[in-house]
């Protein structure tokens, strides 16, 4: 075992015990502590530790477990420091108690037992294995008791019983110097002999050994459902109920002590690993309600008199509560439009699509989420969402851009819409409606995050005819010919729809009741009061709600979903050999459906090897990748914003946006450059490797063609005929929510564009952007068809503003004041 210190370890790899006891140190010293160190690691310069490094170390001792120390060392760590650089400071600061914490120490655990779940009869080894500068000795213990002869690095039960469960830690000593290990738990499956019989090894993937039980329960008696998997770590648990995760819920064993009909619904739990992910069956559990009817005295009864009362059937129970709502399937795209070239450019809808796309997974929608579309592009992404819907399926289309609203039609702008704009460069709702009813689908939720004010320029009254059915619902950001708002600050928020849609979507409700809730919570928002209300069109008939759960009809050919599934499968991570013995790992991950990030990462490098880096180049032109935002060290530095932290440290990062403009499979080149000990200063040397990754992600859906079926195109441009056309806009008497029908529209075109913008610039200290065309409300004014108007005005001003929302309704609500021309 070797004495000396290894100065090329990270500190962000230091063992947990050594942080925490040299964190101990370092916070409790006042002279010797954290912030001189800080000090001296800030004098240096060379890992950037600031002021303001130093006050948010600082802060750390208001938390309740926080340690600046900690903080200080994380920060160090990010920035490449290693364990010699932190030696040498600790010399500087003459802590010898903390420079002990880094020296070797005489015993190490090599091998942590590791937690496992197995089937009872089966046999359990637990290992640990330590080094020591003389013999060491092994006792393990269960809990606080020592268990009995287990001397051994390896702990045996064969075989192991119910009774053995529990957790479990070994001490280890040497000589004078004692370590314990890490607690392993150990969790024993009740399994009967039939299913025992199945499962003989533990190194395999996870296996459910124990599922869940369908039940039939009165209100006030107890629920209980049991799942097992056995694996190697042992698996976490999620319950779900009606594909929703269930609070608190995430034990093998769930409980409900008293039980009421509203627990009534299907349940499975997720088991998951570090590395994989599997469902136990899902199962019913009914709730009837208790009756009692006491008749005081003799009283005669006829027959209908006993069955209205259940006396009649013993199905009496059961037959009082609805069937459950299913879908054959649940399908969502998301479509955000940012980027615009010849309209002024949006924030909000990056964040809003990324958020709902997580929301909408946990309901087991498949989805798919696109940044930046053109009008092909934004045709072909509707046709292949057209393809996925069959009889029963719940399909939801959730569009954030610009936008306006005609004669009842709403259309969505594609980002390389012209200026001004017209229906037949947009896509029609409307229409898109329409071809959904011909799927017979179960289900069809549009929410639509834009403005609806009306596009002067565009004359067409578009003739779409749409069948009678009840499960048809809108949800629109705002009411009609007003605007839809994002509010701006330094960092990147939601628009004022997804704020409060985010924080009701997995809600257990029928989805018109979501959104009733998600208008009540947009109506308290001081900041759009008597500007952005929520409007609710629904012809739902039924209590369908997104929490519904999937029955597939085995009837229903999946081929296309088949192939949508692949197009959103990741290429696989690669580690690849250069022939100087350098090793690099090449990463992949979906920022959205047409966003691919790729990293790279030195995973070994030769040892007289003084530098080594690995970077991506040479794309594809249909991708449009900015070298300077190429191979950079953070993700911030690439734009990538949203997935930050879920990306591994210490790698370079690549964002490819606009997937779908692919035509050929994306190959790139990857280059190694490194110098080494017996090289001139500033010579490198350079090795180069061709990938190939096929098509990722949606480019295997080649959007970029021409549009092929034009299906959407055709039920937009049809000649209006009022006496066909059950889309009129309807005027406030016509609105289905008469909350909203009822609230005055703000007349903004009376207001003088130059008052209004100098209003803006005198009092607002928030920047805010219309979803639509139009933006009256906080900038330049834009007529409704995205042209600049005419009259004198500034440009969209670009002002700071605070992070926190909530501060912001104050200074928003204050700001719009505006004046009659």
């Amino acid at each position: 075992m070797s004495d000396s210190l290894d100065r090329s370890t990270k500190i962000s790899s230091l063992k947990e015990p050594v942080v925490k006891k040299l964190c101990d140190l370092l916070d409790k010293s006042n002279t010797k502590g954290w912030r001189k160190l800080g000090e001296i690691v800030g004098s240096e310069r060379r890992f950037k530790v600031s002021s303001d490094d130093m006050e948010m170390c600082s802060l750390k001792v208001l938390e309740l477990h926080g340690s600046p120390s900690r903080m200080l060392l994380r920060l160090m760590g990010e920035r490449g420091c290693t364990t010699g650089h932190l030696f040498d400071y600790l010399q500087t600061l003459g802590n010898s108690e903390a420079l002990q914490c880094l020296k070797p120490s005489a015993l190490q655990i090599l091998i942590q037992p590791q937690s496992v779940a197995l089937i009872s009869g089966h046999n359990l080894r637990l290992s640990c294995h330590a080094v020591g500068k003389s013999p060491v000795q092994y006792q393990w213990f269960k809990t606080k008791e020592e268990v009995p002869n287990s001397f051994s690095p390896d702990l045996v039960k064969s075989p192991v019983h119910l009774k053995d469960a529990g957790f479990y830690i070994c001490r280890v000593n040497c000589g004078d110097v004692c370590e314990f290990s890490q607690w392993a738990q150990v969790d024993v499956l009740n399994v009967t002999m039939s299913y025992g019989q199945s499962y003989h090894s533990l190194e395999g993937r996870l296996k459910v050994v124990i599922q869940p039980q369908s039940q039939r329960l009165h209100v006030g008696e107890t629920l209980q459902l049991e799942c097992g998997a056995m694996g190697r770590p042992i698996p976490h648990y999620q319950w779900h109920k009606n594909g929703v995760p269930i609070p608190n819920a995430t034990k093998r064993r769930f409980t409900i002590p008293h039980v009421m009909q509203d627990h009534h619904g299907r349940y499975r739990c997720e088991i998951s690993s570090s590395t994989e992910r599997m469902w136990t069956n899902e199962v019913d559990i009914v709730i009837a309600p208790r009756i009692s009817v006491q008749i005081s005295g003799a009283m005669e009864c006829s027959e209908d008199d006993v069955y209205a009362i259940g006396g009649g059937s013993s199905d009496f129970f059961l037959n009082s509560i609805p069937d459950q709502l299913n879908a054959t399937d649940k399908v969502a795209l998301l479509i955000g439009n940012l980027s615009y070239k010849n309209h002024p450019q949006l924030k909000a809808p990056m964040v809003d699509v990324y958020d709902l796309t997580n929301l909408l997974r946990q309901l087991n929608f498949k989805v798919v989420s696109l940044l930046d579309l053109t009008e092909s592009e934004m045709r072909n992404a509707v046709d292949e969402f057209l393809l996925l819907l069959h009889k029963g399926v719940y399909g939801l289309l959730y569009y954030a851009g610009h936008g306006y609203e005609n004669y009842g039609n709403s259309f969505m702008v594609p980002v390389d819409a012209p200026n001004p704009y017209r229906s037949a460069n947009c896509l029609c709702v409307q229409s898109i409606l329409k071809l959904m009813q011909e799927k017979e689908t179960g289900l069809n939720v549009f929410l639509l995050d834009m403005c609806r004010k009306r596009n002067v320029h565009d004359d067409s009254a578009p003739n779409i005819v749409l069948r009678v059915t009840a499960n048809i619902v809108f949800g629109y950001a705002t009411c009609q010919d007003a605007e839809a708002f994002e509010l701006s600050s330094s960092g990147f928020t939601n628009g004022v729809f997804v704020k409060f849609l985010k924080k009701r979507l997995l809600d257990d409700e029928k989805i018109t009741v979501v959104l009733d809730r998600v208008a009540e919570d947009m109506g308290q928002f001081d900041a759009t009061k008597g500007k952005q209300a929520l409007e609710i069109r629904s012809s739902l008939s039924e209590r369908r709600a997104l929490t519904d759960p999937i029955l597939p009809d085995d009837g229903t050919d999946h081929t296309h979903s088949r192939q949508w599934a692949k197009a959103h499968e990741l290429p696989e991570s690669m580690c690849l050999d250069f022939d100087c013995g350098a090793q690099i790992k090449l990463g992949f991950a979906a920022e959205f459906s047409n966003v691919l990030v790729i990293y790279t990462h030195i995973v070994k490098k030769p040892v007289d090897m003084l530098f080594c880096q690995a970077h991506v180049t040479d794309f594809s032109q249909d991708l449009d990748v900015d070298p300077k935002e190429m191979n950079r060290e953070t993700p911030e530095e690439t734009g990538i914003y949203l997935l930050s932290s879920s990306l591994p440290q210490h790698c370079l990062y690549t964002r490819l946006s606009s997937l779908q403009k692919l035509k050929e499979e994306l190959v790139f080149t990857v280059c190694l450059q490194g110098t080494f000990t017996d090289m001139d200063d500033g010579d490198t040397v350079h090795w180069t490797k061709s990938i190939s990754i096929g098509k990722p992600l949606i480019a295997r859906l080649d959007l970029h063609r021409a549009m092929r079926r034009n299906s959407c195109l055709q039920t937009c441009m049809m000649p209006h005929s009022p006496s066909h056309s059950p889309c009129h806009s309807p005027g406030p008497e016509h609105h289905l929510h008469p909350h909203y029908g009822q609230h005055p529209t703000q007349d903004y075109n009376r207001l003088s564009p130059q008052h209004h913008c100098l209003d803006v610039y005198e009092h607002l200290q928030g920047a805010v952007g219309g979803r639509g065309e139009s933006y009256y409300d906080i900038g330049p004014p834009y007529d409704s068809a995205g042209g600049l108007s005419s009259s004198p005005g500034r440009f969209s001003i670009p002002i700071e503003a605070s992070d926190d929302i909530n501060e912001l309704q104050t200074v928003f609500i204050n700001s719009l004041q505006f004046q009659p021309q």
